[in-house]
């Protein structure tokens, strides 16, 4: 068996995979690499992992056009996640030798004792990796896991098979051991079977909540009792209160909003705005689409490998219709679009292309307000109070990150506390910082990456615990 990816922009066949079988040779390989890999002391693994970085710079001139013909997302913007996915992986090693120490208790020991925990690898990680960043995400999770002493079965995307490949090619470069970094490829019974594989000790995923769901149900149906972290969905409200500089929050929030064509797990999707600054707010959010995704300013829709284009399309066709779909039912319902579709050619029914939308009007009873959209859509409320607008940022399944625009800091800090949210923002929006934990509540998942959290659930803590004896 194999896969095929399919290229969003002109649907045509880019790369083809062929399914992995041996699924026992798989997980055997790794954990065998594993009780090698862990005997490494922890500098010799940082220093492969500044190799890996410096190997996976040189790729710089050839992942952007691989990337944008695995998903989509426009050349002039591909490089972007090279630039992050190196700051990510710095920051992450420049912590790991505080992350994985023995933390000592030395301050609290009684006499004739010695006490201290120490960070154990857990053994064989597997990580199941997305398209819509996927170096970002892969390296969030695949690098702590490999430089704790884990080894690591990594399945990319169908959409996406190269970017593992391309991390692979760099770690090999690295000189990291072999199969303590494995690429496969895997039907979706396959995933389940190594999942519930006896000799997998942990689960990272990122993805649909749905998907993350099956993964959940399945670590618990095995031969194992594996961790499982779940980096799902989100529906990440912004809050504009009346004291907000309005042109700045406008500008970023329009970027927050069809960034990626809106494809990201933290985009902008719901927008609540003080009824003192709505009108004005909706306006010049509205002349800014306009202008600005004509190609007279800021964003450009179509061909993603046109230099000149930076809105691309969404990844498959099936995507693309959901989100009209949802549009479609919300203007049935009673909203309001603000942006004619007739301004961008390229945006037809039965393409990849979608355009850009605006929707006032809009409540929660409309799903493009409650469910992810995933797309370049964007609904806009007004609102009374920041308690009316707390209320609603709540009144979601989902809880991955949220942004308040003001100009009181202390303001913004009395609020956070009250918000149902992994991360909050003051000022600024999809974003992540490699210092923060990044972690969701609610349906957008469970776990955390990066910080020196990431590396907490990697790892096992073992307690010892010396008496000393004359």
């Amino acid at each position: 068996m194999s896969q095929t990816t399919i290229a969003p922009h002109d649907q045509s066949p880019y790369v083809t995979r062929k399914l992995e079988t041996d699924l026992e040779g798989i997980v055997e390989k790794a954990y065998n690499a594993q009780r090698s890999w862990r005997e490494v002391q922890i500098e010799q693994r940082i220093a492969i992992g500044h190799r890996f970085v410096e190997e996976f710079q040189k790729l710089s001139d050839i992942i952007p056009k691989e990337l944008t013909l695995q998903m989509g997302r426009p050349i002039s913007q591909s490089p972007g996640e090279i630039r992050g996915t190196v700051e990510r992986a710095n920051y992450m090693l420049s912590i790991a030798a505080r992350a994985l120490a023995d933390v000592s208790l030395v301050d609290t020991d009684k006499p004739g004792f010695r006490r201290f925990i120490r960070r154990d690898p857990l053994g064989v990680v597997f990580v199941i990796a997305p398209w819509n960043y996927p170096y970002l995400t892969m390296i969030n999770s695949v690098l702590p896991a490999i430089i704790s002493g884990n080894a690591v079965i990594l399945k990319p995307s169908p959409q996406t098979p190269l970017t593992a490949e391309r991390l692979q090619q760099a770690f090999a470069a690295a000189l990291l051991p072999a199969n303590v970094l494995q690429v496969v490829h895997l039907s979706l019974e396959s995933v389940d079977t190594i999942i519930k594989h006896p000799r997998v000790d942990f689960i990272s995923f990122t993805g649909s909540v749905n998907n993350g769901m099956n993964v959940a149900k399945a670590s618990v149906e095995g031969n194992g009792f594996p961790g499982v972290a779940l980096e799902l969905g989100g529906k990440d409200p912004a809050y504009v209160r009346a004291d907000a500089n309005i042109s700045f929050t406008v500008a970023e929030l329009v970027d927050g909003v069809y960034f990626n064509s809106g494809q990201s797990c933290c985009a902008v999707e719901r927008i609540y705005v003080h009824e003192s600054l709505y009108d004005r707010f909706v306006q010049e959010f509205v002349e800014i689409v306009k202008a600005s995704l004509r190609g007279l300013a800021k964003y450009r829709l179509g061909d993603p490998t046109d230099a000149k284009t930076n809105l691309g399309p969404v990844i498959s066709l099936a995507s693309a219709a959901k989100i009209r779909e949802q549009v479609s039912n919300a203007i049935k319902a009673g909203a309001k679009a603000l942006v004619p579709e007739e301004l961008f050619p390229s945006a037809k029914t039965g393409t990849t292309y979608v355009a850009p939308q605006v929707l006032i009007d809009v409540d929660h009873t409309m799903e493009v307000m409650m469910e992810e959209t995933f797309g370049p859509v964007v609904g806009i409320m007004k609102v009374k109070s920041d308690e009316d607008a707390i209320k609603l940022m709540n009144d979601s399944p989902y809880g991955l990150t949220a942004s308040i625009w003001t100009s009181s800091e202390a303001d913004f800090l009395s609020l956070i506390d009250s918000l149902e949210t992994g991360t909050v923002y003051q000022n600024r929006c999809d974003y992540l910082d490699p210092a923060l934990a990044w972690t969701g509540v609610k349906h957008s998942g469970r776990g955390v990456s990066l910080s020196i959290y990431g590396y907490d659930q990697l790892t096992r803590a073992k307690s010892v615990n010396i008496k000393t004896v004359a």
